[in-house]
């Protein structure tokens, strides 16, 4: 692999900014400074760039709290998208982990991970994800025990079993718990109960809880165990 290839793929600048650090003797190889953007590694060489040792990783793994009015999607002629909130020399191949509505806010795995993301998101090994939500009426035990049976919507969509937790001293907050992750699941649910949600904001993905010191629109790598935990 060329030398700058490797250096933009580990996310340490775009294919131009690599190669300016490259031809700076920025950048060494086996303790000896290449000035040559398409030197040719093998794979098995010590690299480090502005002194920092650069090791090969096959994935990256984000963390983001998404923030409203930002689509999922990798482009959008109109909106901005959760890319848009990384840095360009690092948004190579990363894709989001499902997907968020428009005005729904929290957890955001990105990655360029696509095994994962395939086991993520299939109906197969229902991986569990729980979401904060206010609603305009306030709930009640019904609704609880209708979403425990599993609801079927007025189009014929049939749901697997949620489990809802309403806020004591608000029944109009929740945390609910669904298995799937269908067209705006969550709303129509409360929906075809007659309730609006007004706000939602997705907590966790399995065992990935969304970081509480992440901002709106902040992003943080994983931790290795986060990303054990995902992969076990």
């Amino acid at each position: 692999m060329r030398l700058d290839k490797y250096l933009a793929n580990m996310h340490i600048g775009s294919r131009s900014e690599v190669k300016e650090l490259i031809r700076k003797g920025l950048v060494s190889v086996n303790g000896n400074t290449v000035r040559d953007p398409g030197f040719s590694l093998s794979g098995s060489e010590n690299v480090t760039a502005k002194g920092q040792a650069v090791e090969y990783r096959e994935h990256f793994y984000y963390m983001l709290n998404k923030p409203a009015g930002v689509v999922t999607a990798t482009e959008d002629k109109r909106d901005q998208t959760v890319l848009d909130l990384f840095p360009e020399e690092i948004r190579r191949g990363l894709i989001p982990a499902g997907r968020l509505d428009k005005d729904t806010v929290g957890l955001l795995l990105i990655t360029d991970d696509g095994d994962l993301v395939h086991r993520l998101l299939s109906p197969a090994h229902h991986v569990d994800k729980r979401y904060l939500l206010h609603t305009d009426i306030a709930m009640d035990k019904t609704d609880i025990e209708a979403f425990r049976a599993g609801l079927t919507l007025q189009d014929g969509t049939e749901l697997k079993e949620a489990l809802l937790e309403i806020s004591e001293a608000d029944p109009c907050k929740a945390v609910i718990t669904i298995r799937e992750g269908k067209y705006h699941q969550i709303k129509r649910m409360l929906a075809s109960r007659g309730k609006q949600v007004i706000y939602l904001k997705r907590l966790s993905i399995g065992p990935l809880a969304l970081d509480p010191q992440l901002k709106e629109g902040e992003y943080r790598e994983l931790t290795e165990a986060e990303i054990s935990s995902l992969l076990n």
